[in-house]
């Protein structure tokens, strides 16, 4: 079973998380930044897990912890459900299109944090969201569920379309990554370790 819950307290954020990566794509969302709440809804049902996200965080201030700390807690959970990794296809990709926007995600459950992340947004906010909260959510959650990650807007006019393009593409990505490949045995490394 490839599930875990992962609470994560800070004086910040206080933040739980509980995944099924076998899932069927259902989730709940209460983060109180009702833009990511729809964004995490696209995660979940592209990317076919299961997805319970609460947070209680500092927006008094702006939704920057808790942005952040849910990156950061999906990331942990991702890790533990994930495993020893022995036994799926570790690389993912997708394109993902809505209306004139087109965004592709690469994914690689390498076991090395990084983000290559390109998305020139056409505008600063999209509603009361501050559009560079998408790049610290993805860098908390690609540090802390040790994958590689390339994000890339190839076009777009509209912020909402970018934004959700590539919440998209990174669900159906991490879905094929983390799919069991009945002919993969064990790890997928020359190394025999991830």
């Amino acid at each position: 079973m490839r599930i875990a819950e992962v609470k994560r307290d800070t004086k910040e954020t206080q933040i739980r998380v509980k995944l099924n990566l076998d899932g069927s794509g259902v989730g709940s969302f209460e983060t109180g930044v009702p833009f990511l709440d729809h964004m995490l809804d696209q995660v979940a049902r592209h990317g076919v897990f299961d997805l319970d996200v609460a947070a209680k965080g500092d927006l008094h201030i702006d939704a920057h912890h808790t942005v952040e700390d849910i990156g950061i807690t999906i990331g942990q959970a991702f890790a533990k459900a994930i495993g020893d990794k022995s036994g799926i296809r570790r690389y993912g990709h997708a394109y993902v299109p809505l209306d004139e926007a087109l965004s592709r995600v690469v994914v690689d459950l390498s076991g090395r944090p990084g983000l290559e992340f390109k998305v020139d947004f056409v505008r600063a906010r999209i509603g009361e969201f501050d559009v560079d909260l998408v790049h610290e959510f993805f860098q908390g959650f690609t540090n802390h569920a040790l994958v590689t990650m390339h994000a890339d807007s190839l076009r777009g006019d509209n912020a909402h379309h970018q934004a959700e393009t590539v919440f998209k593409a990174f669900g159906r990505a991490l879905r094929m990554a983390v799919e069991l490949d009945p002919r993969t045995q064990g790890v997928p490394s020359t190394k025999g370790s991830l």
